[in-house]
């Protein structure tokens, strides 16, 4: 099945952003109709869509609120922006033209095969742990607790269009008000993890369909240092453990 790729940058994903559009060529297992890379107005990120044939969208087109719209921030630590970008993944259903559309995050790169649909089941990539307050968060949302085992939290998922507007449906409806408006608003803003958009979807759609749901380890290891410094022989050597590498930025999370 053909499915379409979002990935949502800024200009300090420019070091991985281009490994993570060659990653996502090599490695994802299905037919790709359109690479969309989401980010503000950047002559650079466009640049690089240019030369790898993408797709630049220009965030605004998104959503109609800015970062500047939200206000999730203490005196240590400033939110905004890393839930702005949940926002515009799930946003991602005005934008893509196929039924399925893979989210990535700018900062991470495959180094092995990953296959998302097969015979009718979506495989998620999952971990062991998670924050407590992103289940909070989601019964305030839905209403209901989340269900699955295991944690949906990774750094990459398939959503399907019509699976993602049925749950900004539900939402609105029980909160009366536009979906990331009732995300805002369900959030504990003295808490700094308060929402993840994989664990949400994830669960709404193990919820309602548990036998389409393929759970499988992700296996993804972070790294200090920069993709481009490492050696072919040194990610294969990688690749025999992990399936994708981070390269997180986390300076912008403190003031």
């Amino acid at each position: 099945m053909k499915i379409d790729v979002l990935i949502p940058a800024i200009d300090k994903d420019l070091g991985t952003l281009p490994h993570v559009i060659d990653a996502v060529r090599r490695h994802v297992q299905h037919p790709i109709g359109r690479i969309y890379v989401v980010s503000p107005e950047s002559e650079r990120i466009r640049n690089v869509c240019k030369r790898k044939g993408c797709t630049f969208v220009n965030e605004r087109r998104v959503l109609p609120i800015t970062k500047r719209d939200i206000r999730y921030s203490s005196k240590r630590w400033e939110r905004s922006g890393w839930l702005y970008q949940q926002l515009l993944k799930l946003g991602g259903t005005s934008v893509v033209s196929q039924r399925h559309y893979l989210v990535v995050d700018a900062d991470t790169v495959f180094i092995r095969p990953h296959r998302f649909l097969s015979e009718g089941k979506t495989t998620f990539y999952r971990r062991s742990w998670s924050q407590p307050e992103y289940f909070v968060t989601y019964r305030k949302l839905m209403g209901e607790r989340a269900k699955a085992r295991r944690s949906f939290v990774s750094h990459y998922m398939l959503f399907d269009k019509a699976q993602v507007s049925a749950m900004k449906r539900r939402i609105e409806a029980r909160h009366g008000t536009r979906w990331y408006k009732a995300i805002i608003r369900s959030i504990n803003k003295k808490k700094q993890f308060g929402f993840s958009e994989y664990e949400t979807y994830g669960n709404y759609l193990y919820a309602r369909h548990p036998g389409r749901v393929v759970m499988k380890s992700a296996l993804n290891k972070s790294l200090l240092t920069r993709f481009g410094s490492l050696s072919d022989a040194r990610i294969r050597k990688l690749a025999k453990s992990y399936r994708s590498l981070s390269f997180h930025q986390r300076k912008g999370y403190a003031k």
